[in-house]
């Protein structure tokens, strides 16, 4: 069983955690994941809180392929207050806050936030890492090939299991020497990665949890579930549902998805099977 340090909060794994999905972004790729007023965030924390969720996620940089880079005072005026607002509302809930910019890092977790998800792996502000390692959170290390902007302009590996673990590895040691602690690993399904390359990094995925600590799963409506399925994203929860079983089922420690209660009741019904 794991456990991570959140500001003096112990988090343990004692089964899968949710993580709840909410952007205030206008240009998400999910339109559902949408909010722009802190009410509606509000309103969506609380019935995602009541469905399961451990943790939320607050985003206000959209990571879809194409998408515009904000800059750091921009993406604080996303997040801050929806940040401030569900801290003060929800005292108990763990807020991540998923940025790249060391600032907004520093702001949200002032502001109440007590993980950082950084999609970059600190390589698109220099400054990331010392300020998790100042800070003293969680940290969510993800591996992703080139930048939101050009990631999915046709992406290459020799072996995406094995660049990808390789990759993963490095970095914790990385880190490790900069001083940060509690690292949740993250493959990145989906940031410079073909559909085959995700179902790849999925059929393999017990090889990421065998790393000793806490492995996110990233799959939530995402593009190799509706373009394989000849659908959309506004028509992808069932298929979330097949993916992310089979990733607790390969040692996922947290689902990362917009959908809380079809995740949860995942978590719940897995392990009701691997105790019968």
């Amino acid at each position: 069983m794991f456990t991570l340090n959140c500001k003096g909060r112990l988090l343990a794994f004692d089964r899968p955690l949710i993580m709840g999905i909410i952007n205030t972004t206008p240009d998400s790729f999910y339109q559902g994941s949408r909010h722009a007023e802190t009410d509606e965030v509000l309103r969506t924390a609380e019935q995602m809180i009541k469905s399961g969720a451990a943790i939320l996620d607050i985003g206000g940089q959209s990571t879809r392929p194409g998408s515009r880079w904000l800059g750091a005072e921009e993406e604080l005026s996303r997040v801050l207050p929806s940040i401030e607002a569900i801290s003060r509302r929800f005292p108990e809930i763990v807020i991540s806050i998923d940025t790249f910019h060391a600032l907004v890092a520093r702001r949200a977790v002032e502001a109440g936030a007590s993980i950082v998800n950084d999609i970059s792996a600190g390589s698109m502000d220099e400054a990331l890492i010392k300020t998790v390692a100042e800070l003293q959170v969680p940290y969510v290390l993800m591996h992703m090939q080139g930048t939101p902007g050009d990631m999915q302009q046709a992406p290459q590996y020799g072996n995406v299991v094995t660049e990808v673990f390789d990759f993963l590895a490095q970095k914790i040691v990385e880190l490790r020497e900069a001083g940060v602690h509690d690292i949740l690993i993250d493959p990145g399904f989906g940031f410079g990665k073909t559909i085959d390359h995700n179902f790849q990094l999925l059929r393999k995925l017990e090889v990421f949890a065998s790393m000793g600590m806490p492995l996110l799963a990233g799959l939530s409506r995402k593009s190799t579930i509706y373009k394989t399925l000849g659908i959309t994203a506004e028509e992808a929860v069932n298929g979330t549902t097949v993916l992310n079983t089979i990733a607790l089922q390969k040692g996922a420690a947290v689902l990362r998805v917009h959908d809380v209660k079809e995740a949860r009741e995942c978590v719940l019904l897995l392990e009701r099977y691997n105790h019968a």
